[in-house]
């Protein structure tokens, strides 16, 4: 099961980033993580901020309310998102999910 810890209307999730990959998606989850495959190279933040672009999507939030936490030189990162409840993750990421 993905990592999510709900604080003050937001959700922080652990991410485990591919950059480099042929497609940006969500693949599933990896060790306790939501998998993200980024096609973006992890040059410049490039990828950082895809993965950011990503989750938005993800959780139909603007993009200036997903913000990185952690691990801004790691493929292991927590993201924030900011109007979303854990609940409410964890019912968008079911889809993802292989239980």
């Amino acid at each position: 099961m993905v990592e999510l810890q709900e604080k003050n209307g937001s959700v922080c999730i652990a991410v485990r980033a591919q950059p480099r990959s042929s497609k940006s998606m969500v693949s599933g989850e990896w060790n306790g993580a939501l998998k993200v495959h980024l096609q973006s190279p992890p040059v410049d933040d490039a990828a950082n901020e895809e993965c950011c672009r990503l989750l938005a999507r993800l959780f139909q939030v603007p993009p200036s309310r997903v913000h990185l936490v952690a691990g801004h030189s790691s493929r292991n990162k927590r993201v924030m998102v900011e109007g979303v409840s854990a609940a409410m993750a964890t019912e968008l990421l079911q889809p993802f999910l292989h239980t």
